[in-house]
């Protein structure tokens, strides 16, 4: 256990959970280490800090157990949120310079809400893509956010810094969000764990959205069992939110069963390999064997569904953003904003085959899942690449870190299938991770199966080397 104000933290959620109940520590100790972790931070994954928050409720929470008051299974653990998430009485920026002015937030949002009172400690705000629109968190008004492994990479994107942040053990916890990967990418990249559940199975409420069709939101963490545990906490119908409506089905208390039986596991092929670094297909390969995933198998129209998510992408964002373009467009960041205006000249027919395609390929995922429990691909198709690299070679050939990093999680957000990104037991190799892809609703089959490799030690949280003396916040 790392004492309060040391630099780096590495326990588990439900480690930290434990040591406070056990009086090991106090919700308060923790809650002022984690603050002073933020206030260090080498990653510039911190946005903002809530600090009188964080300690106001550490300390209810040591009251209560003093009293032998019932607490939750999170009580005292420290958590931070993509600055895309509505904090009570802090602006909520999305990663935008325009923001910064608007009012502060009312309440906080729902997922934000359900974690609270499961005792989580909320302790700030954390960097990403300027209103998710990327994959590398080079954010123009904040700065990079640094992968802990390597601080002259990137830490992937949208969601960076809430991957950053697991993964330099600056808290245990972080929500982030994925509308074309931006949970797989980042957890790839940084060698953690993400979850990106069911399209309407966590709610959406009080997170800034960017693309109607495709946003989702889910949880980072250092195992298995921590972002099962804070998935069904978030689980449950949201009338604020009429997409999510579904009753929640935890998926904690099955894992083990699950993992334990039989798992039919097939190999995405085709487009799904097209392009990827050796070492992304070494990570999936060690994947595969530890599954005895005997087969490959190809998800007809991936390709297509990429390419939908590709147009659906700008052309929705654009709608929301019609206002701001017009009357200050100067205040985004160029590369946001000349994609945005690409959507909003786009025509509504362009959109219109986009969606039209989504049922097709909805029905061809639904065909392959008739044989399989669960699909392996890669998460990103390659390690991290540098800060400020523009380019990178796929099959020989120069093309946008930017564009490309998500190309193999587009097709599975088009459709809103749930994905456990695992990252892959490489040591002394840059982490690399795997997306684990379950049919609709059936979340727990892609967490069995990364408990299952978690327990076999061939996917494990990876921990960056210790950050160099004198290094800040970029």
């Amino acid at each position: 256990m790392s004492p309060p104000g040391s630099a780096l933290d590495f326990r588990s959620a439900q480690a930290v959970a434990a040591d406070i109940r056990e009086g090991r520590t106090t919700a308060r100790e923790e809650a002022e280490a984690a603050v002073a972790r933020a206030r260090t931070d080498p990653f510039n994954a911190y946005t903002a800090l809530v600090a009188q928050r964080a300690l106001a409720q550490a300390e209810a929470i040591d009251a209560d157990l003093a009293a032998e008051r019932p607490v939750g299974p999170l009580a005292g653990v420290p958590f931070a949120v993509k600055n895309l998430f509505d904090i009570e009485g802090v602006t909520t920026i999305a990663g935008s310079k325009i923001r910064r002015d608007a009012a502060p937030a009312a309440h906080d949002a729902t997922a934000v809400q359900r974690l609270t009172a499961a005792g989580a400690v909320l302790v700030g705000a954390l960097n990403m893509d300027e209103f998710a629109y990327g994959f590398v968190t080079e954010n123009a008004h904040d700065g990079p956010t640094r992968n802990p492994h390597d601080l002259a990479r990137i830490a992937g994107g949208s969601s960076g810094g809430s991957a950053a942040a697991v993964a330099g053990g600056l808290v245990p916890l972080t929500l982030g969000s994925d509308t074309n990967g931006s949970i797989r990418v980042p957890a790839s990249l940084c060698g953690v764990f993400g979850l990106k559940p069911t399209l309407g199975r966590l709610s959406r409420q009080g997170a800034f959205p960017f693309v109607e069709s495709l946003d989702h939101v889910g949880p980072f963490a250092r195992s298995v069992a921590d972002l099962a545990l804070a998935y069904d906490l978030m689980q449950g119908p949201d009338p604020l939110d009429p997409l999510c409506r579904r009753p929640a089905e935890p998926a904690a208390p099955r894992l083990q069963a699950i993992a334990d039986g039989p798992l039919r596991v097939g190999v995405l092929g085709g487009w799904f390999a097209q392009g990827a670094f050796p070492e992304v297909l070494e990570a999936l390969e060690i994947v595969a064997d530890a599954l005895q995933a005997r087969r490959g198998v190809e998800l007809p129209g991936a390709e297509q569904a990429r390419a939908a998510a590709f147009c659906l992408t700008p052309i929705e964002a654009a709608h929301l953003h019609g206002p701001d373009l017009k009357t200050r467009p100067l205040d985004y960041d160029p590369a946001v904003r000349d994609r945005l205006l690409a959507g909003a000249l786009a025509p509504e027919a362009v959109a219109e085959a986009a969606r039209r395609y989504r049922p097709v390929f909805r029905d061809a995922a639904r065909r392959v899942f008739e044989d399989f429990d669960v699909l392996l691909a890669p998460a990103s198709v390659c390690p991290a690449p540098g800060i400020g690299q523009a380019t990178m070679e796929m099959d020989g050939q120069p093309v946008s870190v930017r564009r490309n990093l998500g190309a193999y999680t587009q097709p599975i957000s088009y459709i809103g299938l749930p994905v456990v990104a695992a990252p892959v037991n490489r040591p002394g190799k840059p982490p690399i991770g795997v997306q684990i892809i379950a049919p609709a609703w059936r979340e727990e089959m892609a967490l069995a199966a990364a408990l299952r490799l978690e327990r076999a030690g061939v996917v494990a949280a990876h921990r960056p080397p210790p950050v160099p003396p004198g290094e800040v916040r970029a």
